[in-house]
């Protein structure tokens, strides 16, 4: 029973429920809602489960005053938007043939039919609005048990869709806990060339939610001994310096960030960065966020003193230096460094530092009696990297004062 839990109670989900259940019709909310609530993990969307075709919940949620969005209607999916919170609701369906990711359907009202064609047995899991367990295929025990297993035959569920298998590393990563599901890790090795027939968007976007995710380490080791991070991101990977940034989870919340994650796992050289960023298709921040923070790494590799905490600040920003910091720290750990307190220190010291600003501009300097130009611009640099050399101690007048030096 899940009738404590406060997503299910909440108004407009019980509205959509209402909305939907009408003339014999019924529906459950399925998935990841239900399997992280049994697991007290914290829930972040509802999907839900109905018998109620698609142009029926359609009809019903906008008699119902609430707002119904077609976003997968051929498929069968509804986005019902009920206070502001969306909810997507899918009628019951059962593939009737298989062409890789795509399937043709029919719509149904069977539910252990409809959860036979889903990926994994805790995410089977339905829970009717009064907080009654449905458990068609006996996910419960797995799913309490922590145990990542495929539906049915795994080879075929990894045919149905080659991105299965980055998903059983991710939920396992996520929410396993021992040995993988040894049937299920054979299934991917024999599958794995399936990988290269996937997108580099759906790659990237599992790849970024595994590498947040607890046991990421732990997946990430397995994946490269067999193969599959190569095939994945087309490159080696730096896995025990990986291992080495989780232990500092505790530390370092910014460990969890698949930017970070990537650098440290596979950023041998900066071309690395350029590759996983177009493999991943990352963002253009995402992309920067790495370049900066590989930048910074080289510059915590030659001082890693308490005293180039404004220096790493001002150069690449406060969490470009932490990053820097966090990934050295994760390479001395890997290659055993007796010492690491530096690092430790330091990271303390670019958390409380603030961000240097120079005091000057070129305003200064021409009302100070500089003609603008191409001379004005380097007399500034100049100035700038003196400032920087005195700890960024110079003041503005002091700087004015010696600009004409500087020109």
């Amino acid at each position: 029973m899940l009738r404590a839990a406060d997503w299910l109670r909440a108004p407009g989900l019980q509205a959509v429920f209402s909305a939907v259940e009408q003339d014999g019709d019924t529906a459950r909310a399925v998935g990841g809602a239900v399997r992280n609530t049994l697991l007290g993990q914290p829930v972040s969307d509802v999907d839900i489960a109905t018998t109620a075709r698609p142009e029926e919940v359609m009809r019903r949620a906008s008699e119902a005053g609430l707002k119904p969005i077609g976003t997968g209607l051929d498929h069968g999916t509804i986005t019902i938007v009920s206070d502001d919170i969306p909810y997507e609701v899918t009628t019951l369906r059962q593939d009737v043939e298989t062409f890789g990711r795509k399937a043709r359907v029919v719509f149904g009202r069977d539910w252990e039919q409809d959860a036979k064609r889903r990926d994994f047995t805790m995410n089977a899991l339905y829970v009717d609005r009064h907080g009654s367990l449905h458990d068609p295929l006996g996910g419960l025990e797995d799913c309490l048990a922590r145990h990542v297993r495929f539906i049915g035959d795994p080879d075929s569920r990894i045919r149905e869709d080659y991105l299965r298998i980055l998903r059983f590393f991710r939920i396992y990563a996520a929410y396993g806990r021992g040995d993988l599901d040894r049937e299920g890790l054979g299934a991917c090795l024999r599958q794995r060339d399936g990988l290269r027939r996937l997108s580099a968007e759906r790659i990237g976007h599992e790849m970024r939610r595994l590498l947040r995710a607890p046991l990421a380490a732990h997946a990430l080791k397995l994946m490269n001994d067999c193969g599959l991070w190569e095939i994945a991101t087309g490159g080696l990977a730096r896995v025990a310096d990986y291992i080495a940034l989780r232990q500092l989870d505790e530390t370092a919340a910014e460990t969890r960030d698949p930017e970070l994650g990537l650098v440290v796992i596979a950023g041998f050289v900066r071309e690395d960065l350029e590759r996983i960023s177009e493999r991943f298709r990352l963002s253009n921040a995402e992309h920067k966020r790495m370049q900066t923070a590989w930048s910074a790494k080289k510059r915590v590799k030659k001082t890693d003193d308490v005293s180039s905490a404004p220096s790493l600040v001002y150069d690449f920003g406060r969490q470009g230096a932490i990053d820097g910091a966090l990934a050295v720290w994760a390479t001395r750990i890997a290659r055993q460094s007796v010492d690491t307190s530096r690092l430790e220190k330091l990271l303390i010291s670019l958390r409380a530092q603030d961000v240097p600003e120079f005091p000057l501009k070129g305003a200064d300097l021409i009302a100070a009696g500089h003609a603008p130009g191409p001379a004005l611009g380097m007399a500034l640099k100049r100035l700038e990297v003196e400032w920087k050399e005195s700890g960024f101690a110079l003041s503005k007048q002091q700087l004015i004062d010696r600009s004409g030096d500087a020109s």
